[in-house]
């Protein structure tokens, strides 16, 4: 026992060292410390109707920058978009997260603004037009400029946010106690759910450095959260309506009132093992909401901002992505022809001509 104790230590202590050597050559948060000089009032925010992955980065930077920064900056964490019952609300319940209500008008009064998960130029950046943030630290590949700001950490080769956050710990020699270290360890767990199979080395060391650090209880808490009745719902409209062609399998969930839905039955789906690519389409807020994944070696990136174009927006990673496209009317046929309109391009964009089947008969 002491002998396999002692092997897992060094394990996640050569996976630290590592992350620390590469942090000397390419020295990110000291950069970010460097953006924040002399700031007082600091506002962490992210994407609007925030994940795991997005909630677990701020709650992790917040306790960072209050361990580096002067004890008299004030440092706050606030999110706009629902939080909708269900995986993202019990992430915010069981991690006690201290959420400041959002309000557009006090923006002006932070100094600094630091945006995860999310950069600037798309529509689910929460911060007004004409206001750009100090900082953006993302993992989303996205085409065309990068933000203008004073500092950006953009890592397309990571799987997730809470990934970058973790190597500014080490790279600032900084302790993560067991709870914040389930927190992270649970929101990068679930950023690549499903992609999966697809760690960076970064989220590689992550996930093996703090699995050993982590509350176990909290991290149980977790995982294995108590759904509502309309999580069940979901799933089985989801397989009902479920149609596969070759491997590709597409579907549709109806009205929804939280968006981490389609991202969790697409998860899901992927598992069927004729499958390589699962499209998952629903209605959320006057928008059909679109969540695409592979674990083919096609970019689901690439392939969704295909199957966008002149229709709506979409972007992502190699392995999952997301989109939209904005509904006129809630009329239930015009919704049938943007899905139907939305399938017959994935299933061209992958060369797919072969007549669907029923995923339950």
């Amino acid at each position: 026992m002491t002998s396999f104790v002692d092997q897992c230590v060094e394990t996640v202590a050569g996976s630290a060292a590592a992350v620390v050597r590469g942090s000397k050559h390419r020295p990110r948060f000291k950069k970010l410390l460097k953006a924040l000089a002399g700031t007082k009032n600091i506002l962490i925010t992210s994407h609007r109707y925030p994940d795991p992955d997005a909630l677990g980065s701020g709650a992790a930077l917040s306790d960072l920058l209050r361990q580096t920064l002067p004890p008299d900056v004030k440092i706050s964490m606030s999110v706009t978009g629902e939080i909708g019952g269900g995986i993202n609300e019990a992430f915010v319940r069981v991690a006690d997260l201290k959420l400041t209500p959002w309000d557009d008008t006090t923006l002006a009064d932070y100094d600094a603004i630091i945006l995860l998960d999310v950069q600037p130029v798309v529509t689910y950046n929460p911060l007004p037009p004409g206001i750009m943030p100090t900082a953006v630290i993302d993992h989303h590949g996205l085409p065309g400029r990068k933000p203008h700001c004073p500092f950006r950490d953009i890592r397309t080769d990571v799987g997730a946010t809470g990934s970058i956050i973790f190597s500014y710990f080490m790279e600032a020699e900084k302790n993560i106690n067991a709870t914040l270290a389930a927190l992270l360890l649970y929101a990068i767990e679930t950023d690549l759910a499903g992609a999966a199979g697809q760690p960076g080395e970064l989220d590689n060391m992550a996930l093996s450095s703090l699995t050993l650090l982590a509350d176990t209880r909290k991290l149980y808490q977790m995982r294995y959260v108590d759904l509502p009745q309309n999580y069940y719902q979901c799933y089985y409209a989801g397989m009902a309506s479920a149609m596969y062609y070759d491997d590709v399998l597409i579907t549709h969930l109806d009205e929804i009132d939280s968006p981490e839905k389609p991202a969790v039955i697409a998860d899901f789906l992927l598992r069927f093992d004729q499958v390589h690519w699962v499209m998952v389409t629903a209605v959320y807020e006057n928008r059909l909401v679109v969540s695409l994944r592979t674990d083919s070696k096609l970019s689901a990136a690439d392939i969704m901002r295909h199957v966008m174009r002149t229709s709506g927006e979409g972007g992502g990673h190699r392995t999952k992505a997301g989109g939209f496209i904005a509904l006129q009317t809630p009329d239930p046929a015009d919704i049938d022809k943007k899905r139907n309109k939305l399938r017959l391009k994935l299933l061209r964009a992958l060369e797919i001509k072969s007549p669907g089947k029923k995923l339950v008969k």
